[in-house]
């Protein structure tokens, strides 16, 4: 978004008719759905195979390759969103000294969400209870408290 020249360049393609229309996110998921695709073509010709037969054999070997392939996406394109997240969290969140690397490569964000902190300011019989919003930031490996700038 940040290079005009990359954009002109990324709209004169889509526009072209070649393309149909079509955006570069199409082009760069349409390899996931042929994967897909190939999965349920392999489950019908399993169906249709004799049972015990070589092909059986064979097309079982394809659709478990196929099937390792996909688990295999899958998890690079969530580690991937998870990476992302670090990013866009990281840009964020400001720390006071710099001790927490907040990117790591087996970090993830596994839930965030905006919390409401009560301090009870004044032990006496007339309880003075003020609320301030926090935000928790869960990782697989620490928990991450902030608040935001005033």
């Amino acid at each position: 978004n940040g290079n005009a020249g990359f954009q002109q360049v990324l709209e004169r393609l889509e526009s072209d008719p070649v393309c149909q229309r079509l955006s570069l996110k199409s082009f760069l998921i349409l390899p996931f759905q042929r994967i897909t695709r190939l999965k349920l073509l392999l489950q019908n010709i399993l169906k249709r195979t004799r049972p015990g037969s070589e092909e059986e054999v064979q097309a079982t070997q394809a659709y478990d390759a196929l099937e390792k392939l996909i688990k295999d996406c899958n998890a690079n394109v969530q580690r991937m969103k998870s990476t992302e997240e670090l990013i866009y969290l990281s840009q964020k969140i400001e720390f006071e000294c710099k001790i927490f690397p907040l990117i790591s490569q087996s970090r993830r964000l596994v839930k965030c969400g905006e919390l409401t902190a009560l301090d009870f300011n004044n032990p006496s019989p007339k309880w003075k209870v003020t609320t301030r919003p926090i935000y928790l930031h869960l990782f697989n490996d620490c928990l991450l408290l902030s608040r935001p700038k005033e």
